[in-house]
């Protein structure tokens, strides 16, 4: 199985965790910060990463779990 981000998106009734390609959330939840440790603990388990994005939908952060590459390039 390929590794998956996860994603911490806003929806109108909270925020959600969806995984790159999905068509539906994996989880829903009342807060950002409940979202991204769901987020968190699947790209802990996957070696992915977890992108959150903010109410505008952009991305504000990124934290990566095993999947980025060793040296870091640059």
């Amino acid at each position: 199985m390929a590794n998956k981000n996860q994603h911490v998106v806003k929806r109108d009734d909270g925020w959600a965790v969806r995984g790159t390609g999905n068509s539906k959330d994996t989880s829903h939840h009342n807060t950002q910060q409940e979202a991204a440790e769901a987020a968190r603990n699947i790209a802990r388990n996957q070696k992915s990463e977890v992108l959150i994005h903010g109410r505008d939908g952009k991305i504000r952060e990124r934290e990566s779990y095993g999947n980025a590459p060793f040296p870091p390039r640059g």
